[in-house]
């Protein structure tokens, strides 16, 4: 069965994206860097190398959380994302028919019951 293996992502819409991000490095020590947020780097990671999770902040605009108030998201690290968005669609989840995949990894979104936009991450080895 193909499960969520972790937590890739944390991201927040902000008014002031830099403000924030300033705001959390000064208060909780994160290391922000600037269009990329700060990483929490694992040490049991599959496939090895890839293990971390990332917090970043977003435009208060930003249209990549999808329609309506939601004002944060989550980023699921998965195992095998074709297996998984099968077993979704065979569920009746509500799938975006949309994909992205980058050299770091692919890309796919699902709603939640309560109507929350997640993302789900597969890794690249």
């Amino acid at each position: 069965m193909a499960r969520v293996t972790g937590i890739g992502g944390i991201f927040l819409k902000a008014k002031d994206p830099k403000a924030l991000g300033a705001w959390y490095a000064e208060h909780l020590g994160f290391t922000v860097k600037p269009g990329e947020g700060a990483c929490f780097f694992w040490k049991d990671e599959v496939p090895e190398g890839t293990g971390m999770t990332t917090w970043s902040t977003f435009a208060e605009t930003t249209k990549y959380f999808g329609p309506g108030p939601q004002r944060a998201m989550v980023n699921y690290r998965v195992d095998d994302l074709d297996a998984l968005l099968e077993q979704l669609a065979a569920a009746g989840v509500e799938i975006d028919p949309k994909r992205d995949d980058y050299d770091f990894g692919r890309f796919a979104w699902i709603v939640d019951p309560e109507g929350n936009r997640i993302e789900l991450w597969q890794p690249l080895a």
